[in-house]
């Protein structure tokens, strides 16, 4: 029995480090296919416009299957208003900004500066909440954003100008997800992460569809082929399928670990970049991207014992999701 016990135990772990590992590298997948679809001569207002609209009804279906599956507790109106504004925040406005950014960096930069994102938190928190960042926190931030700065020169050094620009506008992203992510932390543990994220995403395309209809009314009728079949892989395969797969996954092995698993994320952006993209990698590049892989592994190896006992109490719903941008 307990061999079987064990067994089971072992299988659970491996499968969640998998969907895990596969989650992260679809996400990172994302600025590939932003970057190719640029290529065909679609701009950022209409990729994201596409983007939510197609992955729209896919986060619905999935609203749907899990409200059959288990009763849901109704939402206020207040709710509803507070889910609105952190789906213009950190669903809309991240994403859009990252978008725009990708014109001007690569994409092995562009998920290097995501993947700092917990380190943003962790300031917010500092400077606005007051709350408390040890020694080791605090060496984790000099060393993540010193290899920020690495990778950034090796872009600087190829696109100039541009590559400040670029790093402003997706450094904005992360920082405007941070904020969703702070805002979001209550609402996750009373309305659960699935419904957080089905009203986040569907203020998202609200905000994404006039945004876009404002640009160019007819913009969204009138794209190459290229770009549909490209935005679709991008709705389902890098936003919907991999956002469940990481949820699940904190749900069979927690948030630590998860948080490990995705250094597969900007490690497979760089490599696919090169491959797809025919962008360049250096040996200052690999430097940069260590350090800040370094970074995030001591914040989740500091935050390990809080989160072990809070993902313990978790089954059905969920603490933590990927980041949309």
């Amino acid at each position: 029995m307990q061999s079987t016990s064990a067994e089971h135990h072992h299988r659970r772990y491996l499968y969640g480090i998998l969907m895990a590992g596969v989650g992260s590298m679809l996400f990172s997948g994302k600025a590939v296919l932003v970057k190719l679809a640029f290529g065909y001569g679609a701009n950022a207002e209409t990729l994201l416009a596409l983007r939510m609209l197609m992955a729209l009804p896919m986060f619905w279906s999935v609203y749907w299957w899990e409200s059959r599956r288990k009763p849901m507790s109704p939402i206020t109106w207040q709710d509803r208003g507070k889910l609105f504004f952190l789906g213009f925040l950190g669903y809309f406005l991240s994403s859009y900004i990252d978008f725009l950014g990708l014109q001007y960096i690569s994409v092995g930069l562009e998920r290097i500066v995501l993947y700092l994102t917990p380190t943003i938190v962790l300031l917010i928190s500092y400077f606005a909440l007051n709350k408390y960042i040890s020694r080791m926190q605090w060496y984790a931030l000099v060393v993540g954003y010193l290899g920020v700065f690495v990778v950034f020169i090796q872009d600087a050094s190829s696109t100039g100008i541009h590559a400040w620009l670029g790093m402003i506008l997706v450094f904005g992203s992360a920082c405007s997800y941070a904020i969703y992510m702070i805002g979001s932390g209550e609402m996750v543990k009373r309305i659960g992460s699935v419904r957080l994220v089905v009203y986040a995403s569907t203020a998202s395309a609200v905000f994404s569809v006039i945004q876009s209809s404002l640009y160019n009314p007819s913009a969204v009728f009138e794209q190459a082929a290229q770009i549909y079949w490209l935005s679709l892989l991008n709705a389902g395969l890098c936003t919907v399928i991999p956002m469940f797969l990481v949820m699940i996954a904190i749900n069979r092995i927690g948030s630590p670990l998860v948080a490990q698993a995705g250094i597969l994320g900007p490690v497979s952006t760089i490599f696919l970049g090169y491959f797809i993209l025919s962008e360049p990698i250096t040996l200052m590049q690999i430097g940069g991207m260590v350090l800040v892989i370094a970074a995030m592994w001591l914040l989740v190896r500091n935050d390990a014992p809080r989160k072990k006992s809070s993902d313990s109490k978790t089954s059905d719903d969920f603490n933590e999701v990927e980041p949309l941008n």
